[in-house]
């Protein structure tokens, strides 16, 4: 339940906004009015060398300026009522979106100025004549002229840079459109004619420049949600030295480094836990409110919030490297790739620029053929320019994967890859591998187990990503790990190491040379000792199975009896004793038949596999190598939004075609028009406009599919 507004029953209005630079952000997650604006500038002004104090209830932001300790801004905001979580400025200043705020003052100015415009028209069109007339029509063009250079330039710098390079662009024509529209109106003008369209060449100005707004905004939803993640990174961070903690700028952590990292506070780095656990809340990372429970040496997480009592950790990667910079990365990989809707909407642009100056001229020629009238065939020429634009087709694909990849982010699956979503619409059948991706498993010890078969099977455990692994180090978590050395994993099989003179395996049964396959220790030429391995369903899978509505299998490297149970447990066929070459030869044979395979897969065992795959997942708990082969990393325990992340991608094609009809039915209503000289400049504007909205709106909906 989201706690109560802690401004809500005290009053307070906002203070008025100053034009400061930024020296600190923080968040404030719990800010739910106006009153909680005024209450936090109103307490923080107060406080020893704070000079300025603003709140952005939209994004939920804190930015105070002047030489102050942020712990000290921190403690004011606690006293008075509110959770604060600094945010790295770097990071945000990289995020800041320069070109949304550029396009919106242009529209801001083109708009103000259409408005006067537009009452200087009704002024002509209802009848002012002769000097009057020419009097509105020059203040028309003192105020448009200056409005459409300024407003104007993303379209004229674009298209310029277009036909430079000996391209045309969809900028080139709109250009062309605005320009022809003001030059023939300020010619009729200084002639003392009858007619001008600034009204028309403004307002085209602005209506292009509203859709412009919209794509960029759509363009940068995806990236917008992964910067502000890597802008929760603390900007300190205590380091111990020698016994003693030292804040220092987490800019100049290293890897080895150990961290303390205080109740309540972020986890700076990613890193190792060294204390004995610690209860963890990922909902930024995973969107899941429940804390986690983690055991002595579990992997912590940039952006983590430590949420009993303090913790220490040693670095394992700092900077670029950590989670919230490669999912922020991933996300912008995702957004900038391309599929085979994008590469349709391209060739067709392409086709289209020289098809639009064309038509235009013709249209042009035509009409001084047909009445001789030079200012009706201008007129004509220019609202073909402007109704053809491929404005809507640009948008088509875009808009709708910036808007998928961004709802699947909220959900807790990070696209790496934007054709995942085109063929995660043609998968026809589903392979898991088992251990570790379906399933979460446990490991009992046998009896008697003696201290040092404990200290060695910790050791090997330690070397390895493997569940089984994971699962045997946290049983062994109060044991002191032997010395091993030259360790190394063979896939599929388990962990070899040598221990004072002798080989020390961990692994598989079969391998150790045991008569059963389950999970065993071997030192030397001892007898293998055999330990149950006992498996549960990863939270969610059972839903996700019967929601599916496709065939789905296990395949997995463990051995029959185990995998039997355990898919028999789930009502899902199974292929057990699969080693790598085997998995990826069943895939490929799959194919062969027309399946398009989803592969979910976590292990070493399941990289070449999650490669071959039409379409692959790996959870975020998975090796790098899988994680890297993967398109799809998810980022929380669940697999239960699995059959929605199939459907959003199915949809995601489906809202690209419908995006290309609604293209091809304006088109083909609107060029008719305007080549037979039925659509004025203004009214092409409003069309083109009209079907660039329609387009992005339409994109809007798999924001809220269900």
């Amino acid at each position: 339940m989201t706690a109560a507004c802690p401004a809500c029953t005290t009053g307070g209005m906002p203070s008025d906004s100053m034009d400061i630079g930024p020296s600190l952000q923080f968040s404030l997650p719990d800010i739910h009015c106006a009153a909680c604006i005024g209450k936090i500038e109103r307490g923080l002004a107060s406080v020893s060398g704070v000079t300025a104090v603003r709140v952005n209830l939209s994004l939920k932001r804190l930015t105070v300026t002047g030489p102050v300790d942020p712990a000290k801004i921190e403690g004011s905001l606690r006293d008075l009522g509110f959770e604060a979580f600094p945010l790295d400025l770097d990071a945000l200043n990289t995020a800041r979106d320069t070109v949304g705020r550029s396009l919106m003052t242009r529209m801001a100015v083109a708009g103000f100025a259409m408005m006067n415009v537009m009452l200087l028209s009704v002024a002509v069109w209802a009848g002012a004549t002769d000097a009057t007339r020419d009097l509105f029509h020059l203040i028309s063009a003192l105020i448009t002229l200056p409005v459409i250079a300024y407003a104007g330039q993303p379209f004229f710098r674009n298209g310029w840079s277009a036909l430079r390079a000996g391209h045309l662009n969809m900028d080139v024509p709109i250009s062309l459109a605005i320009l022809l529209a003001a030059g023939m109106s300020l010619f009729e003008t200084l002639q003392g004619g009858a007619h001008a369209y600034f009204d028309a060449a403004i307002s085209l100005t602005f209506f292009l420049l509203i859709g412009r707004y919209m794509d960029h905004r759509t363009r940068s939803a995806a990236r917008s949600a992964a910067k502000e993640l890597t802008a929760l990174e603390v900007q300190t961070a205590q380091k111990m030295v020698d016994g003693t903690a030292q804040t220092v700028g987490v800019s100049t952590l290293a890897i080895g480094d150990i961290i303390a990292v205080p109740s309540g506070a972020r986890v700076p780095v990613d890193g190792v836990l060294l204390s004995d656990h610690a209860l963890m809340d990922r909902s930024f990372l995973t969107g899941e409110s429940a804390t986690i429970d983690v055991a002595q040496n579990a992997a912590l997480q940039a952006g983590e919030i430590n949420v009993a009592a303090p913790l220490t950790l040693r670095a394992t990667a700092v900077g670029d490297d950590t989670t919230l910079r490669r999912m922020a990365a991933m996300v912008e990989t995702a957004e900038n790739s391309r599929n085979k809707y994008t590469a349709m909407a391209d060739r067709a642009a392409q086709f289209y620029a020289p098809a639009v100056h064309l038509l235009a001229l013709s249209a042009f020629i035509g009409w001084i053929l047909i009445n001789g009238d030079v200012r009706h065939a201008l007129n004509v020429a220019i609202a073909t320019l402007i109704i053809t634009c491929p404005c809507a087709l640009g948008l088509a694909v875009p808009a709708v994967s910036t808007a998928a990849i961004s709802r699947l982010f909220s959900m807790g699956y990070l696209v790496k890859h934007a054709t995942a979503l085109e063929r995660l619409a043609e998968v026809t059948r589903v392979v898991f591998d088992k251990t570790g991706t379906l399933s979460m498993p446990s490991v009992t010890l046998p009896d008697p187990f003696s201290p040092t078969e404990r200290s060695v099977a910790k050791a090997l455990a330690q070397a390895s990503n493997h569940p089984l692994s994971r699962a045997l180090e946290t049983i062994l978590k109060e044991d002191r790990a032997a010395e091993v050395s030259q360790i190394s994993e063979v896939a599929g099989q388990g962990i070899v190491a040598d221990w004072e003179g002798r080989e020390v395996r961990l692994g598989r049964g079969a391998w150790l040379g045991a008569d059963s396959d389950d999970l065993g220790l071997r030192i030397g030429t001892d007898a293998p000792r055999q330990m149950t391995a006992a498996e549960t369903p990863r939270a969610g899978v059972r839903h996700a199975l019967e929601q599916l509505n496709l065939p789905a299998e296990v395949v997995t490297g463990d051995a029959p009896a185990p995998a039997q149970r355990f898919a028999a447990d789930l009502g899902i066929g199974v292929r057990a004793d699969m080693r790598p070459e085997a998995k990826l030869a069943y895939l490929k044979e799959l194919a062969g038949r027309g399946e398009q395979v989803l592969m979910v897969g976590d292990g070493l065992n399941d990289t070449a596999a999650l490669a071959a795959a039409h379409a692959s997942i790996a959870p975020a708990s998975a090796l790098d190598a899988s994680r890297s082969a993967a398109d799809i990393v998810v980022l929380k325990d669940s697999f239960e939004d699995l059959p929605m992340l199939l459907r959003i991608s199915k949809m995601a094609c489906k809202l690209s075609e419908q995006n290309f009809t609604i293209a091809a039915i304006y088109n083909g209503v609107s060029i008719p028009l305007a080549l037979a000289g039925y659509a004025t400049p203004l009214a092409a504007a409003l069309a083109m406009s009209i079907s660039s909205i329609t387009v992005l709106l339409n994109s809007q909906r798999i924001r809220i599919a269900k």
